[in-house]
């Protein structure tokens, strides 16, 4: 899934010239599939123990693959990503250097740690686009800049409200709920969509988008308030809701660089 945004990055930045820069757009998806791909060894390599009660039925608790080999296939995919990344250009590899220090950190240190990985996640999203845009170049990442904005900001209110959600599970993560409590919490968590919110006119003010962008972006602006105001009284409903708001919004970039 990850893989099919450079697709929509290029779209954004390129629209119907896409076609030209095939082969880098093509390498661009193979480094983020194998960037993701690491990090989901990594993830079940740090939470083997946790898992064996959790998740007994997931590759390393069952015994189909060893700790030490998800570690190997982990290292393996980040190289490859590596790989890809420098046959584009630098930029690109510095990125994904970048990328990969941040995942390792984030599953061997911060993902317990509430607010801070949390950010980690929503800073790796909008990492993605910023990545998406270093294929073509520098002016291209400046283009990007406020939808990675945007990404990340509506990305880490959704991960506080999840967190508000999972509040009574969560027994060994210091999450922000349990620091300031429910209500504060959801507050700073609309802040972020409101900040997402405010950013999104943004391209068809200043950037030339089409009104088709406009009007579809809006969709997603309704749902991300209203995503926003619910969580209050239902935090699951209220990440739920958020998430097809940030779908409309990758549906609303994508038109707008078609038109």
């Amino acid at each position: 899934m990850a893989s099919i945004a450079i697709i929509m990055v290029a779209i954004i930045v390129k629209g119907h010239t896409i076609g030209n820069y095939w082969l880098n757009i093509i390498f661009g998806m193979f480094v983020v599939f194998f960037a993701v791909a690491g990090g989901n060894a990594l993830n079940d390599y740090y939470d083997k123990e946790v898992d064996l009660i959790n998740h007994p039925e997931r590759p390393i608790p069952s015994g189909k693959i060893k700790p030490k080999n998800a570690l190997i296939f982990g290292i393996s995919m980040f190289i490859l990503a590596l790989i890809f990344s420098s046959l584009i250009n630098f930029i690109t590899l510095i990125i994904a250097i970048a990328a990969e220090i941040a995942m390792y950190v984030y599953e061997s240190n911060l993902k317990n740690k509430g607010l801070s990985g949390n950010t980690t996640i929503s800073i790796l999203v909008g990492l993605i686009f910023i990545f998406g845009a270093a294929i073509f170049s520098v002016e291209a990442i400046l283009r990007i800049t406020i939808f990675a904005l945007m990404a990340f900001a509506s990305n880490l209110g959704r991960e506080i409200v999840k967190d508000i959600e999972d509040m009574e599970g969560d027994i060994n993560r210091i999450t922000l709920p349990k620091k300031v409590g429910r209500t504060e919490a959801g507050i700073i968590a609309l802040i972020f969509f409101i900040l997402a919110v405010a950013f999104s006119p943004l391209p068809y003010v200043c950037m030339g988008f089409s009104i088709y962008y406009l009007s579809t972006v809006l969709i997603s602006d309704a749902i991300f308030i209203y995503a926003a105001l619910i969580q209050f009284k239902n935090p699951r409903k209220g990440q739920q809701y958020a998430k097809v708001g940030m779908i409309i919004g990758l549906i609303a970039y994508m038109i707008g660089g078609l038109t």
